[in-house]
C-alpha cells in the first residue's frame, strides 16, 4: 500500500489550493449504513494527517450530522487550514427552480454556518438543483450577493449530468463543478472537461470509487443494510440511479472489476490505481472518496503517491470501460 505523499491543485480560478486527493463526507453523515462519530472522527483526523486539506460536504448528510463532524475536527486542529465545500437545495420538499429563493438560500446557508461554526463558507454549491436554474440568472445573482455579504468566499454547483454541467459554467461567477467521475464514467472526460478547462473551471470528481464497486472489496455475495444506499436506491428509487455504482449494473461492475485488478501495480491497491486515474486528467483539481475508517482515509490518500500511469494503463481502462460499461450508460451521464 502506497503512503500518501500529496499533491495540491489550485481550486479553478479561486486562491484555493487543495489536496488531490481530498475528502468526501457523505458516509460519515449516514446513507451508507451504521456510522459512529468517534470513528468518523478518526477517519478524518487520519485524513488531515495525511495531507487532506479539503472537504465536501452537504446540509443533508445526515441532516447535519456531517457538517458538524467537520466542524469538530476543525475545532481539534487549531491553527491549520481546512477548507470546506458544503452545499444546498435538497431540503426542498420537491425539487423546482422556484425553490431557490433568496429566502431559502439565506436559511439554508445560515444553517450550514452554524453547523459549521464559522461565519464563511469557503465554497458553497447548489446540491443538483433542478434543471431551470441554469437559465435563472436571479438565483446567481443572490449567490454573488451572498458572496458581498461575506457569508460565502467562492459557489459552484454539483451535477448529474454532462449537459447540466456545460449550462452551469455558462454562468460567469461558477468557480467549480462537481460531477460524477470515474473509470465506470468517462463521458464527463469525453464532453465537458474541454469547456472547464477553457473557462478555467475546478472539477470535483465525486463517486470515484463507483460506491465501492472500484475498491475491489465487494462481491456477488456482499450484504448492504437497509440504510444503505446501495441497497434502497439501485433503480434510482430514492433520488438519481448515477449515484449509486455509478448508475452500472452491479454485476456488471464486478465483472469489469476483475479485468481491472490486472492493472494495480506493485505495492497499491485497486482503490489506489482507481483515484490515481482519475488525477491523470488535468482539468481534475481533486477527487473526493468517501472514508469511514482512518484505514480507508489513509488508502485513499496513498493515491496521491503512485507514479502516472502509463499510456498502456489508460488505454487498457478505456478498453475495459467501452467494452463492458459503456453499453449501460445512460447518454445524459
Amino acid at each position: 500500500m502506497h503512503r500518501s505523499r500529496m499533491e495540491y491543485r489550485q481550486l479553478g480560478r479561486t486562491s484555493l489550493t487543495v489536496s488531490t486527493v481530498s475528502f468526501g463526507a457523505w458516509a460519515i453523515g449516514g446513507a451508507w449504513g451504521a456510522v459512529d462519530d468517534e470513528r468518523s472522527m478518526a477517519a478524518l483526523h487520519a485524513a488531515a494527517d495525511a495531507g487532506v486539506n479539503f472537504i465536501d460536504t452537504a446540509d443533508v448528510y445526515g441532516d447535519g450530522r456531517s457538517e458538524r463532524l467537520v466542524a469538530r475536527l476543525r475545532r481539534e486542529r487549531p491553527g491549520e487550514r481546512i477548507y470546506v465545500a458544503s452545499k444546498a437545495g435538497r431540503r426542498l420538499a420537491r425539487q423546482t427552480a422556484d425553490g431557490y429563493t433568496r429566502e431559502n438560500l439565506n436559511s439554508w446557508i445560515d444553517r450550514t454556518l452554524k453547523n459549521l461554526e464559522t461565519d464563511a463558507l469557503d465554497l458553497l454549491q447548489l446540491h443538483c438543483p433542478h434543471p431551470r436554474i441554469y437559465e435563472r440568472a436571479e438565483v446567481f445573482d443572490i449567490l454573488d450577493n451572498l458572496i458581498r455579504a461575506g457569508k460565502i468566499r467562492h459557489y459552484g454547483v454539483s451535477v448529474e449530468t454532462v449537459d447540466e454541467a456545460l449550462r452551469a459554467i455558462r454562468q460567469p461567477n461558477v468557480q467549480s463543478v462537481q460531477i460524477i467521475f470515474n473509470m465506470f464514467r468517462l463521458k464527463p472526460a469525453e464532453a465537458f472537461f474541454p469547456a472547464a478547462r477553457e473557462k478555467k473551471v475546478g472539477i470535483l470528481a465525486r463517486v470515484p470509487l463507483a460506491s465501492g464497486l472500484l475498491t475491489g472489496k465487494l462481491g456477488r455475495g456482499s450484504k448492504f443494510e437497509a440504510d444503505d444506499h446501495r441497497h434502497f436506491n439501485r433503480e434510482g428509487e430514492r433520488f438519481d440511479k448515477g449515484e449509486t455504482f455509478s448508475g452500472v449494473p452491479y454485476d456488471v461492475g464486478l465483472d469489469a472489476v476483475e479485468e481491472l485488478r490486472t492493472l494495480v501495480p506493485k505495492g497499491a491497491t485497486l482503490a489506489q490505481l482507481a483515484l490515481r486515474w482519475i488525477l491523470m486528467f488535468p482539468e481534475v483539481t481533486c477527487t473526493i472518496p468517501g472514508a469511514k475508517t482512518p484505514e480507508q482515509a489513509r488508502d485513499n490518500a496513498g493515491a496521491a503517491a503512485l507514479p502516472p500511469l502509463d499510456e498502456a494503463t489508460m488505454a487498457a481502462v478505456k478498453d475495459v470501460y467501452d467494452r463492458r460499461i459503456r453499453p449501460h450508460v445512460h447518454e445524459s451521464w
